[in-house]
């Protein structure tokens, strides 16, 4: 029985990316997991590292469809940050906070593409198994329960008055490219599944004296230039003729991570102007624990 796709599986899987891949609990892990504990049929589909299971290569469409949402939600800071860059091209000077966080997230993507292209295959391939995802899960728990034990108090909050996003910048604009570097640098451990990216940025961000709020949209849109240059760098496989079957599948799935997606950045924008990295780090650990006891059993 060769793997495939059904569109209930598609759809299921599009609505888990898009929540996962935002909120801070591994979007991989819970894909590998999710399969595994359903068993039967659907395990057999959606593995990672079955010979010829087209399950990757959707995985790509649905982290694409999850970065769209992201422009989309996005759309306005993306134009002053791209104007910014321009400008500070053209004027060869870092003067204002849109054209300060342009270069941040440009430098700061920087070492996850690079990591990405040397251990991708080489990581999915030796710990895309259900029981290194459940054991990372866990672990991702403990890196937010640290992150949050271990904070710097955040500072710059919100004035009354002031324009939130705009504002946002001018507080970001204050890290150090070094300090950009090293948030960016915390997205290479999701290359482990089961540790999320939007997490290892929000506790590094938080680590280096962000509030929640900046560290959650620093980390958004960090989020975007990396997933879809690594979509782009994996669409060939996704347009090829072996894929051809699962083309209608994926479009439904597509458009459920895109949905989920924009809802879950919206909550989570308004989520982590009071609240903290605590509940996540709390159900990852639960999770993971209780994944690995029940699939060792």
């Amino acid at each position: 029985m060769s793997p495939s796709l059904t569109y209930p599986e598609s759809i299921g899987i599009g609505l888990l990316q898009g929540v996962t891949e935002l909120f801070p609990v591994s979007s991989l892990g819970h894909a590998i997991l999710i399969p595994a504990l359903i068993g039967g049929r659907t395990q057999h589909d959606l593995d990672v590292t079955a010979d010829g299971s087209p399950y990757l290569a959707v995985l790509v469409g649905l982290h694409l469809a999850t970065a769209l949402a992201l422009v989309v939600y996005f759309r306005r800071d993306w134009i002053r940050i791209v104007g910014g860059l321009f400008s500070s091209l053209t004027r060869r000077e870092i003067a204002t906070p849109e054209q300060k966080l342009a270069w941040l997230l440009v430098l700061s993507t920087i070492p996850v593409g690079i990591a990405g292209l040397a251990l991708d295959h080489l990581l999915r391939d030796a710990l895309g198994k259900p029981t290194p995802a459940a054991l990372f899960l866990a672990l991702n728990g403990l890196v937010l329960y640290t992150a949050e034990r271990l904070k710097r108090g955040g500072t710059g909050r919100r004035r009354a008055g002031d324009g939130p996003a705009a504002d946002s910048d001018r507080r970001l604009a204050r890290l150090t490219f070094r300090q950009g570097a090293w948030i960016g640098s915390a997205q290479i451990l999701a290359l482990l599944p089961g540790i999320s990216r939007s997490g290892t940025t929000m506790s590094a961000g938080v680590l280096r004296g962000l509030n929640h709020e900046d560290a959650a949209r620093f980390s958004f849109l960090l989020a975007t230039p990396v997933i879809l240059a690594a979509s782009a760098l994996k669409l060939p496989e996704l347009l090829s003729p072996a894929n051809a079957p699962v083309r209608g599948p994926l479009l439904a799935g597509s458009l459920a991570a895109f949905l989920a997606g924009y809802v879950s950045v919206r909550f989570l924008t308004k989520y982590f102007e009071t609240r903290s990295l605590t509940p996540f780090a709390v159900y990852c650990t639960l999770a993971g624990l209780g994944c690995l006891a029940y699939l060792n059993l």
